[in-house]
């Protein structure tokens, strides 16, 4: 057995950071400093407790490793490259380059053994909370005694700017409150960020504050003692209740004799003379780049034995698992692949056609009642306002410290709670809440849902951004969709959000104009397994027939045609959510003038872009060049609709306080507007 005190063990060290040095050298770009730092601590987590399969990256009850740090990313690729993972050594060579699978910043999507998308910081610390949240209740909810199927830890390696980082204490304050134990953080605690001393902004007492939020704390004093950090991480798995950080004292950019220690080794190569200086200083040999010593590969390779014994034996263990529970375990293979149950959407409701109407958000409420029952994957919450978006999931418990009890959402007080319930209380903390959906979807097994007004989409934007690049089935439900939130004001009438939403590459963005729609555009935020944003009115919205208007089919296209306004159309009235109901009564007057109008919802410009151009020439004859389109955002972005011959009803400054339907008149969403507008644009 080799012992930590084997020199075979510094000379693997000293691979991750030559390969990470010869790497950033070639692309003439990237971050050594992570690397040359961090490579003991990366080192004794992935060869001595990182249970992973190199043979099958998402093997399911593998730890997670997230580099929250994802600037360092050639310390990553090092690693998953020497463990055996599918990334060639041409792969590392060509790194930062066109076509590579090793880009500047981990991708999830792009290379196999990479949990998630991380680089802007903050995020990947963030995520873990998510990954641990999934961990924790999948446990809860399928293990049984004698049967443990579901047990893996959660392992982050941070830096200094990731502690910076408000959404890294938001996420981090939520961890603790949750007794989330099987999250082990290691901060890499070189003292310096890219633009120098981190004692130019960074002096509080990260350590007491984190303990505080309900952290275990341990030091290591010297980063390249593994014995050190090998006790701490045991230390850290024996802990039962808190989740774990491990503060490890290093030096940037290690080894280098002039930048070690210095903000000038954090984000640019170390350049030519500098890494052969950094090679002597290591007893490193100058050539060949990129080498590799037998042995250390050997140490390294063991990884791929080693997985594939760890998954044969969670293979058996799932075997009996499946004699003893069937239902269990086919329940948790639908939740894990994401198969839903057959006819699964036979239950969701159909409203009945009502002028008073309701709002989508209340809609939404008993949409979501139907889907936790047929899709038990479904798990989420909002940033404290379930009592204004709706957005809990009934009867399906709240995802809480096991034995803990406090007044639960509906009033009456809980006991004995665990973290089998299906409902998280994010609290104020929406930049949290979304990094943590998206780790929760990186994880499997959970289709996380958000919850928030749509103004605070803002404080979101990051892991939004994120889940839409990283292709994450995360839904984000926002409600209080426009100027109708009334007497609030300015500060909460959304303006710009909706099309800041839809400017996102890979994000689905539905804005349902009533109930019917809404059941349609909850049915494909879950069928398309991509990020999807839901926007949903505050106010009431009639009711339409469903028997009647082509509604479900209709928002599976993107676009329909809800009113045809016969031969010869003279104009074309586009509208999303609320002010489709204002196009659909200013055509009924429009008709009363002798002029032929048609209707057209659209709630989800992308999935209509996805749509053949025969039809979408169909919705939108190119002949008819008059079109009005009237939403409560901002124009900007609908004059690829209406085109030069159209208009467009939006709001382009910030709102008023008021009653909602007051503001909606004095800005102009009003049916004699529409109509007035409309007459404009044909010249009468």
């Amino acid at each position: 057995m080799i012992t930590l005190s084997d020199p075979v063990h510094q000379c693997c060290i000293n691979t991750i950071r030559m390969l990470s040095v010869d790497a950033i050298e070639k692309a003439k770009s990237g971050h050594p400093g992570l690397p040359l730092g961090a490579a003991p601590m990366a080192y004794v987590l992935w060869t001595r407790y990182l249970k992973h399969n190199p043979a099958n990256p998402k093997w399911v009850d593998r730890d997670r490793f997230v580099l929250s740090g994802g600037h360092g990313s050639m310390l990553l690729y090092a690693l998953l490259h020497l463990t055996g993972y599918d990334i060639s050594l041409a792969e590392i060579q060509s790194f930062r380059q066109w076509g590579s699978r090793t880009a500047g910043h981990p991708e999830s999507h792009l290379t196999p053994g990479v949990e998630v998308t991380t680089g802007p910081l903050g995020q990947g610390i963030s995520n873990a909370v998510g990954m641990a949240i999934a961990e924790a209740h999948l446990a809860a909810l399928y293990n049984r005694p004698a049967h443990t199927i579901v047990d893996h830890y959660t392992y982050v390696i941070a830096s200094d700017g990731d502690l910076m980082e408000g959404v890294a204490a938001e996420a981090c304050s939520l961890a603790g409150h949750l007794r989330l134990c099987k999250l082990i953080v290691l901060y890499d605690d070189n003292e310096i960020s890219l633009a120098g001393s981190t004692a130019l902004t960074f002096t509080e007492d990260t350590g007491h504050r984190l303990e505080a939020c309900g952290w275990h704390l341990q030091r290591v004093q010297d980063g390249n003692d593994l014995r050190a950090i090998d006790e701490a991480i045991r230390i850290a798995r024996e802990e039962t209740i808190r989740p774990s950080i491990i503060f490890v004292r290093t030096a940037i950019g290690f080894g280098s004799p002039h930048k070690q220690g210095t903000f000038e080794a954090h984000g640019a190569p170390l350049g030519s003379e500098e890494a052969l200086q950094t090679k002597k200083n290591l007893g490193w040999p100058l050539e060949p780049l990129f080498y590799i010593p037998d042995d250390a590969l050997q140490v390294f390779r063991d990884a791929v034995k080693k997985g594939k014994a760890w998954e044969a034996q969670w293979a058996g263990r799932l075997a009996r698992y499946v004699e003893d529970y069937p239902e269990l375990a086919v329940e948790l293979k639908r939740r894990l692949t994401e198969e839903n149950q057959p006819r699964w959407d036979a239950a969701l409701p159909t409203f009945p056609v009502s002028q008073k109407g309701v709002a989508t958000r209340k809609a939404s409420e008993e949409i979501m009642q139907v889907l936790a029952r047929v899709v038990p994957g479904l798990m989420g919450g909002s940033a404290d306002l379930n009592p204004s978006t709706f957005t809990w999931l009934k009867g399906m418990g709240d995802f809480q410290p096991p034995g803990t009890s406090a007044v639960n959402i509906q009033g009456a007080v809980g006991g004995g709670w665990d973290h089998s319930g299906r409902n998280i209380h994010f609290g104020v903390r929406e930049h949290a809440m979304g990094a943590i959906a998206v780790g929760m979807a990186a994880h499997g097994g959970l289709i996380p849902y958000t919850a928030t007004f749509l103004i605070f989409s803002d404080y979101m934007r990051p892991p939004i951004r994120l889940a839409a690049l990283s292709d994450s089935h995360v839904i984000f439900v926002f409600t209080h969709d426009s100027i109708g939130v009334g007497e609030d004001g300015p500060t909460h009438q959304p303006i710009e959000q909706v099309m800041s939403l839809r400017s996102v590459p890979n994000l689905t963005v539905i804005r349902p104009a009533d109930a019917n729609e809404t059941a349609a555009a909850w049915k494909l935020a879950i069928e398309r397994k991509k990020p999807t944003a839901l926007i949903l009115t505050r106010q009431n919205v009639p009711v339409l027939d469903s028997g009647v208007l082509p509604i479900s089919s209709g928002v599976r296209r993107g676009a329909y045609v809800l009113k045809n306004g016969g031969e010869k159309l003279d104009i074309l009235l586009l509208a999303t959510g609320s002010e489709v109901h204002l196009a659909l009564g200013a055509s009924e007057k429009l008709a009363g003038k002798g002029i032929k109008a048609r209707v057209i919802s659209m709630p989800s410009w992308e999935i209509f872009l996805e749509q053949p151009r025969s039809y979408r020439d169909e919705v939108l004859p190119p002949g008819i060049r008059k079109r009005l389109a009237i939403e409560a955002g901002v124009t900007l972005g609908w004059w690829r609709w209406v085109g030069d011959e159209g208009d467009v009803i939006g709001i382009d400054r910030f709102g008023a306080s008021a009653p909602g339907a007051v503001v909606m008149e004095k800005y102009g969403f009003s049916v004699d507007n529409v109509v007035k507008r409309a007459l404009a644009l044909l010249g009468k």
